[in-house]
């Protein structure tokens, strides 16, 4: 099946590099581009992309209000979002937005094409060793942030725990599933139940609790 895209930046040479980069791509269609938040949501309306590359950094209605909107729609896209730095506090606002994963704007041509596979594909894009450095920003502003958590994921099943692992580590649904031994509807279930007791409203908020509870180690890498 097709992979439907929609690009969106506030900058037009960036718009046609990636179009150049996906398109060169079997499988991967670019159905249209915005150049920025408002637009971005009227094109999903539109064209109904399976994944929207957003820019974090634009001009009115920015990546993260543009994330936050666009999960409220019915039959929401998988949204990645595009920064220049790796060191950019908005990334992890756009995450807990709902977004699918963040790229850095250098990524190579087979890297994004590749992340656009697993966002399409239900998977997380976390780069660890940036996740690091961004959440340990977060916590010198909140040093106290992570404790509430814990007591939530101990309260969590044997199971439960093991999907938020591999969730955090990137995987699908059918990766978990493979991996665990489980039925895809079993794995289905245990998200279901893992984010209800968490009190969170998707699997990339679940990734990003993992790596403020410090569950993720360095070794672990984002898009299985």
């Amino acid at each position: 099946m097709t992979i439907r895209v929609l690009i969106v930046d506030d900058q037009s040479l960036i718009r046609s590099g990636l179009r150049s980069a996906l398109e060169a791509v079997y499988g991967i269609e670019v159905v249209a581009e915005a150049a920025g938040g408002a637009e971005a949501v009227s094109a999903t309306r539109e064209h109904r992309p399976d994944v929207v590359v957003m820019d974090l950094h634009m001009p009115h209605i920015g990546g993260v209000e543009a994330t936050f909107q666009l999960m409220r729609l019915e039959d929401a896209p998988r949204v990645l979002v595009l920064t220049t730095f790796n060191t950019d506090d908005l990334v992890i606002e756009a995450l807990n937005a709902g977004a699918a994963g963040f790229l850095l704007k250098d990524i190579r041509s087979d890297e994004l094409t590749a992340a656009v596979r697993t966002a399409a594909d239900g998977g997380t894009v976390l780069l660890p060793e940036i996740m690091t450095k961004l959440v340990s920003r977060a916590q010198a502003r909140t040093p106290a942030g992570s404790n509430g958590w814990r007591e939530k994921i101990d309260s969590l099943t044997d199971s439960e725990r093991e999907v938020l692992d591999l969730i955090a580590a990137g995987y699908t649904n059918q990766k978990i599933a493979e991996v665990l031994h489980l039925s895809l509807a079993s794995v289905k279930t245990h998200v279901s139940r893992m984010l209800a007791r968490l009190g969170l409203d998707n699997r990339t908020q679940a990734a990003v609790l993992a790596y403020e509870a410090g569950l993720v180690g360095s070794d672990q890498t984002g898009g299985r």
